[in-house]
């Protein structure tokens, strides 16, 4: 009809609130600075943090993997689970989609994790969630267990990864799962 205006979708507060998270998220990875070429394929140690003191646990990087778990133990698949539809914690969906057909407002941005299991090793999914940026430096993947080299990070975050070493072996744990 001549004259009539569209009127806009609504939305509800889930999936507003998922926007926002997301264009957040995003807005924050433009702030990384990020660190270690795409270059750098060979095998090199992580900076030691005493991880009685709250720092990061040694780990090193070989080709493009962490091959040895970063706590010594294999993961929980259940807890990693958990964490990866967690939109508080791994924020995860976000950006990816996945086999959860319970999570509403799953990501785009990134590759799916259905098959994950299959396409990677488990020491390759871990460099990717550990610090995805020394694989591609242009990333936006956050690097969930890196605290140097970030720039603005709200005081409360400062030299805190946001995922602890137990947390990252149970979502390692969880996407060697997915593998159709």
């Amino acid at each position: 009809m001549a004259g009539s205006r569209r009127s806009r979708p609504k939305y509800s507060a889930e999936r507003t609130r998922a926007l926002g998270l997301a264009a957040a998220l995003v807005a924050a990875n433009i702030c990384f600075v990020l660190g270690a070429s795409a270059e750098d394929k060979g095998q090199t140690q992580a900076p030691a943090r005493d991880p009685v003191q709250g720092g990061l646990r040694p780990y090193t990087v070989v080709g493009d993997a962490i091959p040895i778990s970063l706590t010594g133990a294999k993961g929980d698949a259940e807890r990693g689970r958990a964490i990866v539809v967690n939109r508080q914690v791994g924020l995860c969906l976000l950006c990816h989609n996945g086999p959860f057909p319970d999570e509403k407002f799953q990501g785009t941005l990134a590759p799916d994790l259905k098959g994950s299991g299959a396409r990677a090793t488990e020491g390759q999914l871990r460099l990717r969630i550990v610090d995805a940026s020394r694989l591609k430096a242009d990333t936006i993947m956050p690097p969930y267990y890196r605290v140097d080299g970030l720039t603005r990070v709200a005081p409360a975050f400062q030299g805190k990864p946001i995922l602890t070493a137990e947390q990252i072996e149970d979502v390692v744990a969880y996407l060697t799962t997915l593998r159709d």
